[in-house]
């Protein structure tokens, strides 16, 4: 999982440089960098699962979110439910409302999201 925490570290990095102002980042445009990078962490956390773990080559490794979601199902959540509901709701929170649209600034919200990713990518070990 090493590479799946360079990634979430280098999400925390960005943040560390980005204004605050009343528990709110200033600039959403890092904020929904740093973001991405969480959630590319999470994906390279299940990149690695299935390469070390399932056997997987980096050509079978999946190319769009369904395909995340299918590998998930038939290598994880047989035997952990709940990683696929977190996955879905780290997807929401991470790539849709903080990188896509740009929709989470608060301090305390972008932080438990970045906890969350973390969590997540030590739950898939």
């Amino acid at each position: 999982m090493r590479e799946a925490l360079r990634y979430l570290n280098n999400a925390k990095e960005i943040l560390k440089s980005v204004p605050v102002e009343d528990n709110t980042y200033t600039d959403v445009k890092p904020v929904r960098e740093a973001l991405g990078t969480a959630y590319l962490a999470i994906l390279e956390a299940i990149n690695e699962y299935l390469i070390t773990k399932k056997g997987l080559t980096k050509k079978e490794l999946p190319k769009s979110v369904d395909a995340y979601r299918n590998a998930l199902q038939r290598h994880v959540a047989v035997h952990n439910g709940k990683l696929m509901r977190e996955f879905e709701k780290l997807y929401d929170a991470l790539h849709i409302a903080g990188y896509y649209r740009g929709l989470l600034y608060d301090v305390d919200m972008v932080k438990d999201a970045i906890k969350a990713a973390k969590a997540f990518i030590e739950k898939i070990k």
